[in-house]
């Protein structure tokens, strides 16, 4: 795999194991290998335990044991200190769970700033990005209600302005679509595909429906603890 500045992403020849004992070692990574282009949609698909959701942790710097080389927004975030670490999540990261984490006794304009806020940005500094972010995810109207008066899609484009609203350069996406309906998920891809073209924002999304999969502008299978693209041929 070629390193590049283009990549926002590079992962390179990673291997994950779980477990202390040699006998109930599972090896979930091994050797894997891929990378996001700026400003690309890919979508990472395989079968359950092939440790999609793993990878998509390690590069989000949530789990840093492993081995191999991953590469984010130009830093190794293997071999970075963990205030540098907590910093380029901060600024150049957005995180989307299948659950979409709300404070539930905040409102939806509260939760969509809390991290920003909790950084030390003042609510001033905020209005703007806050207003722009309500519009593209259209919870304008929306802004004083609580969680429990949302559906699922709604409380889902909270978490999506949510990890917008900091300008990140990368979302990470874990079954985005998971706990929603048929049409809920189609919602929020056609969000994705909103925020990725208009703001430029790099999506790496995990997923296991290929409806949801065809979003993105290219598809990456794992198989075997391998990255491997929509033609068969191991990612390189």
């Amino acid at each position: 795999m070629e390193k590049t500045a283009n990549n926002i992403i590079e992962v390179r020849g990673v291997y994950k194991e779980f477990g202390k004992s040699k006998d109930v070692i599972t090896k979930v990574l091994d050797g894997a290998s891929m990378e996001v282009k700026r400003g690309e949609f890919v979508s990472l698909m395989g079968p359950s335990g092939t440790g999609k959701s793993t990878l998509l942790y390690l590069i989000g710097g949530l789990d840093r044991n492993y081995q191999g080389d991953i590469t984010v927004c130009g830093k190794n975030i293997g071999k970075i200190k963990e205030k540098e670490l907590s910093k380029l999540r901060l600024d150049k990261v957005g995180f989307i769970f299948q659950f979409y984490n709300l404070v539930q006794n905040l409102n939806v304009e509260d939760n969509i700033l809390l991290p920003q806020l909790v950084a030390g940005r003042s609510r001033a500094s905020l209005k703007k990005d806050l207003e722009d972010i309500l519009r593209i995810t259209g919870l304008t109207e929306k802004r004083k209600q609580m969680p429990s008066k949302l559906s699922g899609g709604q409380q889902q484009r909270v978490a999506i302005a949510r990890a917008v609203m900091g300008n990140p350069e990368l979302i990470l996406a874990d079954e985005a679509t998971g706990n929603l309906d048929k049409k809920s998920g189609e919602e929020i891809m056609e969000l994705f595909s909103r925020i990725n073209k208009e703001k430029g924002i790099s999506i790496l999304q995990v997923t296991h429906s290929e409806k949801c999969a065809e979003y993105g502008d290219r598809i990456v299978y794992l198989e075997n603890g391998k990255a491997v693209s929509l033609t068969g041929k191991i990612a390189s």
